[in-house]
């Protein structure tokens, strides 16, 4: 691979939609490496570093969900672009449930999938901080440093997605402010999933699980009711008022509780 072409990896079981893809990605700058089955797919994604990979959801030997579940633990911060022939919403919440970035129901135009690549390419190396760019960011035992893109909590240090981080520096430079799901998705994702802001319950739920003491009872990121998501004010971090206690409006309702 050439160090001033992005590097993407698809793992695509069709021949024809993987000849395609890779006439098209290549055409568009792109060094691209083909693995068709679900296990050598998996070995590729662990095996080297990747700018991007590109995961069919039914795969021979191992489907797209549990690949996209182990490249996650092991890559937090890679996109995942997920296609598949199926197209109902619950394999889309599924899909992001288990860490991919964005989701294409076959069949699909090139131009889209071309758009939908280099806008998680540009986000990728948007949301990679300059080294002389740090901020260090406490509320009591949680510290942010954006400069090392590290999370410590209590000292012991935190594996993020590259979504969960975004929503964490997000909020926490700027707490108390409200922010609604489609807000969220729009400056975090970088633009529209109409539909689909169970997303953002996701990815909010496997924050808190990583986070938050009580995840049930979130000291740090709060639920403002029929309004979004809020990060505690730091004096409410420090004496404790948002880990014993929210207002009405601020306690889970079912269905956000729910990933």
């Amino acid at each position: 691979m050439s160090d001033d072409r992005s590097s993407i990896l698809l793992i695509e079981d069709d021949d024809d939609i993987a000849s395609l893809l890779r006439l098209h990605l290549g055409d568009s700058g792109y060094d691209v490496t083909h693995q068709a089955t679900g296990p050598s797919g998996l070995e590729s994604a662990l095996g080297a570093t990747w700018n991007l990979i590109i995961l069919d959801l039914m795969l021979p030997g191992l489907d797209g969900m549990e690949i996209c579940r182990r490249i996650r633990n092991h890559s937090p911060e890679v996109p995942i672009l997920m296609l598949t022939a199926r197209g109902e919403e619950i394999d889309k919440i599924l899909g992001f449930e288990v860490g991919a970035d964005d989701y294409l129901t076959k069949p699909f135009s090139i131009r889209e999938l071309l758009a939908r690549v280099a806008a998680l390419l540009r986000r990728s190396a948007l949301s990679t901080p300059a080294p002389t760019a740090e901020q260090a960011l406490a509320f009591g035992p949680l510290e942010i440093n954006t400069g090392q893109r590290s999370v410590r909590l209590r000292g012991e240090r935190l594996d993020l997605t590259a979504k969960e981080w975004e929503l964490l520096v997000l909020m926490a430079s700027n707490p108390g402010r409200t922010y609604s799901r489609q807000e969220l998705l729009d400056m975090v994702w970088g633009y529209h999933y109409d539909g689909y802001s169970h997303t953002v319950n996701s990815h909010i739920n496997r924050l808190r699980n990583k986070i938050e003491d009580d995840p049930a009872s979130p000291r740090y990121v709060l639920t403002k009711r029929g309004l979004g998501y809020r990060f505690a004010d730091p004096d409410m971090v420090a004496d404790g008022s948002a880990a014993s206690g929210q207002t009405e409006n601020d306690h889970l309702t079912t269905e956000e509780a729910t990933p």
